[in-house]
């Protein structure tokens, strides 16, 4: 836990008590090892660009990245083949549609919409180069700890949970394969999707990676950078329109930053210049969001002015709080 007499984590400290008694929700249940986590697990943790976290709650609990993950992954297929590339494969526009929808797939670009929905997703994992497998694995983990800051590991179990009721992402890679949007290693493809999926972190960790995000592509912790500068427009525009799915207008409208969540509970949201955001709580409302990460989410933008378009004077004082001395 940050410094208890600290505005900013006394703030932390009142937001955490007011949502932890907050039951509505359900776990994700078409994956059967998300069933079986504890839904009273709850933390938040903030990390400034200048590496000062503040934190409440199960900061220390793992859990699996989920779809959280398809932002970092994106990040990285943007480095290593570059705009147009990627663009070819996979495109920015928001949908409406569910995460997991097959909707859309079947039209005259032949690409999937964006990189936040699982169609886009598999295709963007399929472009992370790698002579094998396990090259494009090991590059992959080395990527996600560049942005946490510490080695990485996969949850087996979720892994092969995910791999055996997987048929939807199954039929959707296909269906790219048809349309020629992923080559023939489809199996490689969607084993590694799978796999970035089950990635394991804790709520401290993806305040990090949002951090670094904000920092312009460079972790506060450790100084490694993770990503090139110029394709953070890129992440976070994709992030803003994207992230959350059928619910990004309302969150556009009532939150306003860019921001990911993933079925296991986890949502990061980014700061620009500022501060990364995360919240963990697995209990999740119909559009696969934590329903206190929601809520979490709109009061720190409601009360520090964090809206993009309450900018630049929301920053000034999210900014001054920040440094407020307790």
């Amino acid at each position: 836990m940050g410094d208890l007499e600290h505005p900013f984590q006394s703030f932390l400290n009142a937001l955490y008590l007011k949502y932890k008694p907050l039951t509505d929700g359900a776990l994700a249940s078409y994956i059967p090892e998300l069933a079986k986590v504890d839904p009273d697990c709850f933390s938040i943790c903030v990390v400034t660009v200048d590496g000062r976290i503040f934190e409440v709650g199960d900061a220390d609990q793992l859990f699996t990245i989920q779809s959280i993950s398809k932002v970092f992954v994106y990040g990285m297929a943007l480095a290593e083949h570059g705009r147009d590339k990627v663009l070819a494969k996979v495109g920015v526009e928001p949908t409406g549609d569910p995460f997991n929808s097959l909707i859309r797939l079947d039209e005259s670009s032949k690409r999937p919409d964006n990189p936040m929905v699982n169609a886009g997703a598999i295709a963007t994992t399929s472009l992370i180069k790698g002579t094998g497998a396990t090259e494009r694995l090991n590059r992959m983990l080395d990527m996600f700890r560049h942005y946490i800051g510490r080695d990485v590991y996969i949850d087996m179990s979720v892994f092969m949970s995910e791999r055996s009721t997987g048929h939807r992402n199954r039929a959707m890679a296909h269906l790219m394969r048809h349309f020629g949007m992923i080559d023939e290693k489809i199996d490689e493809a969607l084993d590694l999707y799978f796999q970035q999926c089950s990635l394991m972190v804790n709520c401290r960790d993806l305040a990090v990676m949002a951090a670094t995000l904000a920092n312009k592509g460079v972790n506060p912790m450790t100084g490694d950078r993770a990503i090139p500068s110029h394709y953070i427009r890129d992440v976070l525009s994709v992030m803003y329109t994207c992230g959350m799915y059928n619910f990004a207008g309302e969150w556009a409208y009532k939150v306003g930053i860019p921001a990911k969540s993933g079925v296991s509970g986890g949502i990061i949201a980014v700061v620009p210049n500022q501060v990364g955001i995360a919240v963990f709580s697995p209990p999740l409302d119909a559009h696969g969001s934590s329903v206190r990460g929601l809520k979490v989410c709109e009061d720190l933008a409601r009360e520090f002015e964090l809206h993009m378009f309450d900018l630049p004077m929301g920053c000034s004082h999210f900014r001054q709080t920040l440094a407020n001395e307790p």
